[in-house]
């Protein structure tokens, strides 16, 4: 059975056998993130609206670059529940594992929000399907939109 996250004014659910970090929520950062138990993670972080969406979803992308050699970075648009995102579809190598990532962005009324998930491909082809559906459950649940 999913369990619900709702703080920060937004929820979301997930998997129950998932561990939340809501340490960054508790200390007054404005962030929370999910993780698999194969260690994949979904993250979403709440800036103020005036955030512009594609340069936070850049600013993901060169710290990216910033950690990992080699990463390959392609443009996405993505539309779900009728809230359009931009971000990148990320490619990298860690530990001589190759790894995905997703980062989306979009700006609401209340805030301008940055998804961002990861796993080592191995993992990400079976849990990609999980981040999609924590992800809808954001944007179309009861969240400050």
């Amino acid at each position: 059975m999913p369990l619900k996250y709702k703080k920060l004014g937004i929820s979301f659910q997930y998997p129950d056998n998932w561990s939340l970090d809501e340490e960054n929520a508790l200390a007054g950062g404005q962030s929370v993130t999910v993780y698999s138990p194969g260690g994949g993670f979904w993250s979403v972080s709440l800036t103020p609206p005036s955030a512009d969406p594609a340069e936070l979803a850049k600013a993901a992308v060169e710290v990216m670059q910033e950690e990992y050699d080699d990463i390959e970075a392609e443009l996405a648009r993505q539309t779900i529940s009728n809230h359009d995102m931009i971000g990148y579809n990320l490619n990298f190598y860690c530990l001589d594992l190759t790894n995905t990532a997703r980062v989306r962005s979009l700006r609401t009324d209340q805030a301008t929000l940055t998804i961002f998930f990861q796993a080592e491909d191995h993992e990400f082809d079976r849990i990609e399907p999980v981040f999609q559906a924590m992800t809808v459950s954001l944007l179309s649940g009861d969240t400050i939109f």
